[in-house]
């Protein structure tokens, strides 16, 4: 046999019994998992200090199309995210795991966050707007329109300590009926920042599909999520990062880590938060067993860990009581782990 057929033979048996342990595998906690926890993975020693090896992984809730923009909500103590092709917004209470529809119709939303007041604030795809929900119930519209033009589908977004929003524009809900309304994009594809004026302008648009993105702990960097090769063959499948110029405007724009995983192939990142330490935690996806999750990389760009997931992973944020759990909305299904980190921003 060549050494080329018992390689794939071999690498073929290693997929078959990953796939074979995740679907033995029960999420829900009652047949607990032997400990450590086998799929949070350390890939350098800077990781060792940030898994808990008594913390499994568990799926809080399944049953969803395609789940994002999971957000936290600190004082009502629960986990707020979408169901984009159902056109809801679901909420997980911490006290008891129950989990119900928040909003329905919910703009075919995506992501999620709330700024620095409590206020939600939702990217619709279906109308192509940002949100804000006020406390008596009505909505304002913070942006649906730039220089005269249509949004294309607002996708991920961020509040920075001036109340600025920062959010991502790659247009997929107008790419199709699935995720939104079918219709032209209008606009390039890019990054704004709504200041607290009001006044829209673009930040970046040096980039294929802006998608996730955040901000490290200090303001002082931007980092977005590219999966701009799901439509453009020659974009790259990585993370990018700017530097933040007072608070307003970004330069230097270069690439911070690649998706490519020795081994494995390249996947996309989706999105992405920072811890208090400046490590980026990236949903990825689009490979396989293995591959699928979260990725985790250092602030130099390299990835140090791993949070293996039996489905794509599209967002994550930082939760609970000490935002110390991630929550990871993944394809049909809601899963959190606890982990010796602690979300780098409240919102």
């Amino acid at each position: 046999m060549s050494t080329t057929r018992r390689s794939f033979l071999t690498a073929a048996a290693g997929s078959v019994a990953a796939a074979s342990a995740f679907a033995q595998r029960d999420y829900s906690g009652k047949n607990p998992v032997r400990y450590p926890e086998p799929d949070v993975v350390s890939l350098d020693k800077r990781f060792d200090k940030i898994k808990i090896g008594n913390s499994p992984i568990l799926r809080l809730h399944t049953g969803c199309l395609w789940a994002e923009g999971p957000a936290w909500n600190g004082v009502g103590r629960y986990l707020v995210w979408s169901d984009i092709p159902n056109d809801v917004q679901l909420r997980w209470l911490q006290d008891d795991g129950h989990v119900s529809v928040m909003r329905r119709p919910a703009g075919n939303s995506n992501g999620n966050t709330f700024d620095y007041e409590g206020r939600q604030i939702s990217f619709e795809h279906g109308n192509r707007r940002v949100v804000r929900y006020e406390y008596n119930g009505s909505i304002t519209v913070l942006a649906d329109k730039f220089q005269g033009k249509r949004l294309n589908a607002p996708n991920d977004g961020v509040v920075a300590p001036d109340g600025a929003i920062w959010f991502t524009d790659p247009g997929y809900g107008a790419l199709m009926d699935y995720e939104g309304n079918k219709g032209p994009l209008e606009l390039k594809e890019a990054v704004y920042r709504i200041d607290k004026t009001g006044s829209i302008t673009l930040v970046t648009d040096e980039i294929y599909k802006p998608n996730g993105l955040c901000f490290s702990p200090d303001y002082k960097k931007l980092y977005v999520a590219d999966t701009g090769s799901s439509h453009y063959p020659n974009a790259p499948k990585n993370i990018k990062v700017w530097d933040v110029v007072d608070g307003k405007t970004l330069r230097n724009g270069r690439e911070f880590c690649s998706m490519e995983l020795p081994g494995r192939g390249a996947g996309l990142a989706d999105g992405i938060r920072a811890d208090k330490e400046g490590n980026i935690w990236a949903s990825a996806g689009w490979v396989g067993d293995g591959y699928d999750g979260v990725h985790i990389f250092a602030p130099d760009g390299q990835r140090i860990g791993q949070i293996k997931l039996p489905e794509i992973c599209s967002n994550v944020c930082f939760g609970g009581p000490k935002r110390n759990r991630l929550f990871m909305t993944a394809s049909q299904s809601i899963y959190a782990v606890y982990v010796e980190a602690i979300g780098a921003h409240i919102c």
